[in-house]
């Protein structure tokens, strides 16, 4: 089997992150018998050439084209799998292909995340304290025959905190029911790639379909670099978890039920530690129907994400929050038919240091921007309330965005969001908000799942503040496609405001807040305060 000058070259290119220590010639799968028809299981001799290349001191390990029905495929240090173009991994079918994953480990922590968070051998390809690792390549990775997207939730009995309230009440799960549905996952695989308490890892080139629970669960990594992916699923995309050292760079991802990527700092690790030093640029993110940005057709076919609120596919830091977030760089990144980006510290971690620049956002689902500190507290005992500050957020212009739900920031009353900096932030939104909306009294709900809609429709169309601290906005322009009678901006417990360049309608509603100094300049509309 003489391997294509291409294989070749993209090989010598990975030998530099392997460290040298894996031998130049990649290795072809199909030598130890692996088929490529799409009906033979290939996870055994793919796993062979991957355990003979690690003992061997490492290698690149080629998928060339052809269609692999695998199981669990089980990464190595000092491995690179490159998966040719043309070459497909199909997730198979526990109950078609005679076979089954591997199952999922036993885990001490993992009553206060989901199921889906707390293990990662129950997956198509995964790896667990490894060191340079590499998946790269044209090919595809393709889980729509055999990965699930569902599972159980969390042990964690918590109310209203468990689910979106959009979801309705979250009633406590008897242990047995809880014990009954793990018991179910056996030999089911929920996420495409899982890799936990690994060092030095790349991802690059490749595509991902409907790849279960999670397209990719990186907990506990440090120093990975995650570049040009299409990733086109029914859930979760990128979900990185108490990681290090983190870039994401040039990656599509269309995921309208769930979260595109998403940054997590759960306890599902035997050591609570923040998610750090992460930057995300160039990428583009959405919810159109699943598997339609990979086939070009961009359907608009789905309403509605699972939890009954619009199309999902956004950027986040949260839910899972135990650990913080320190040290975030977010910048030139489109949001298409999504979410917007949301900043959420809910389980008593600290997210400071957060800089987000250069996004553009169309036909927004909910909030264009929600910052969200609150006291859900799904976290081990001793967990105190969260905190939010250090944000700065610039240029970022939003259009068609869903009118119920203003850009958020919000705090708790013992625990404000504080130094907050939005400059050069332009919103357009639908409108049509009535006067009944603008005299809605917002309820606190501080142990709730943190989403826009927690609140229900906000008394402002434009902006709402609730308990905040040292908020600076330097040019905000706000606009209706059609009138709404609520106002622009509301501020209620919001103390040390300054706010310069605002283009918005009416007057800014004031409620218990003090130090709010306003700017006033020749493109500016507002130049008085108001409200009660």
């Amino acid at each position: 089997m003489i391997l294509s000058r291409r294989t070749v070259l993209m090989g010598s290119l990975a030998l530099p992150f392997l460290h040298g220590t894996a031998r130049a010639e990649p290795v072809d799968v199909r030598r130890a018998g692996a088929k490529g028809d799409g009906r033979s299981l290939d996870h055994h001799a793919i796993n062979a050439v991957i355990a003979d290349a690690a003992k061997k001191g490492g290698g690149i390990v080629v998928l060339p084209a052809g269609r692999y029905l695998c199981f669990s495929i089980r990464l190595r240090s000092n491995i690179a799998l490159l998966l040719e173009p043309g070459a497909v991994i199909v997730a198979a079918d526990p109950a078609q292909d005679g076979g089954s994953y591997d199952p999922p480990e036993p885990n001490a922590h993992d009553i206060y995340q989901d199921f889906g968070h707390s293990h990662w051998q129950n997956s198509l390809i995964w790896g667990d304290g490894l060191e340079n690792v590499a998946i790269m390549g044209g090919g595809l990775i393709d889980g729509t025959r055999g990965l699930t997207r569902q599972g159980p939730g969390a042990r964690w009995q918590g109310g209203v905190g468990s689910g979106p309230n959009s979801m309705g009440p979250s009633p406590a799960r008897p242990a047995e029911e809880m014990e009954a549905a793990i018991a179910r996952m056996a030999g089911l695989g929920n996420k495409a790639i899982a890799l936990k308490n690994c060092r030095n890892v790349l991802l690059r080139d490749f595509r991902m379909l409907n790849a279960g629970h999670f397209a990719l669960l990186a907990s506990g990594v440090r120093q990975m670099t995650i570049d040009n992916l299409l990733v086109d699923t029914n859930r979760d995309g990128l979900d990185i978890d108490a990681c290090r050292d983190v870039t994401i760079s040039n990656c599509r991802v269309n995921t309208p039920n769930d979260d595109a990527i998403v940054l997590k700092s759960s306890a599902a690790l035997a050591e609570i530690q923040p998610t750090e030093n992460v930057a995300i640029s160039d990428c583009i993110v959405s919810g159109f129907d699943p598997g339609t940005v990979l086939d070009g057709t961009y359907g608009r076919t789905q309403a509605l994400a699972p939890d009954r609120d619009g199309m999902t596919g956004r950027i986040k830091l949260g839910t899972e929050s135990t650990g913080g977030f320190r040290n975030v760089a977010i910048t030139n990144c489109v949001f298409e038919r999504s979410r917007g980006l949301a900043l959420e510290s809910v389980d008593g971690g600290v997210l400071e240091n957060v800089t987000v620049s250069n996004l553009t956002m169309r036909e927004v689902t909910t909030a264009p921007i929600f910052l969200r500190l609150g006291d859900r507290r799904r976290a081990p005992p001793g967990a105190g309330v969260a905190q939010l500050r250090g944000v700065t957020i610039s240029n970022v212009e939003a259009t068609d965005i869903d009118p119920a739900f203003a850009a958020t920031i919000a705090g708790l009353p013992d625990a404000p969001v504080e130094d907050v900096h939005l400059s050069g932030i332009r919103l357009r939104y639908r409108g049509g908000g009535t006067k009944a909306d603008a005299e809605r009294a917002v309820p606190e709900e501080r142990a709730t799942y943190p989403e826009p809609s927690m609140f229900g429709t906000t008394p402002a169309w434009g902006l709402y503040v609730r308990h905040a601290r040292g908020l600076r906005i330097d040019g905000l322009d706000l606009s209706t496609a059609m009138p709404d009678a609520r106002p622009a901006v509301h501020l209620e417990d919001a103390h040390d405001v300054s706010v310069s360049g605002l283009r918005a309608p009416g007057e800014i509603v004031r409620r218990a807040s003090s130090g709010v100094r306003l700017v006033p300049d020749q493109t500016t509309d507002q130049t008085r305060p108001g409200g009660a």
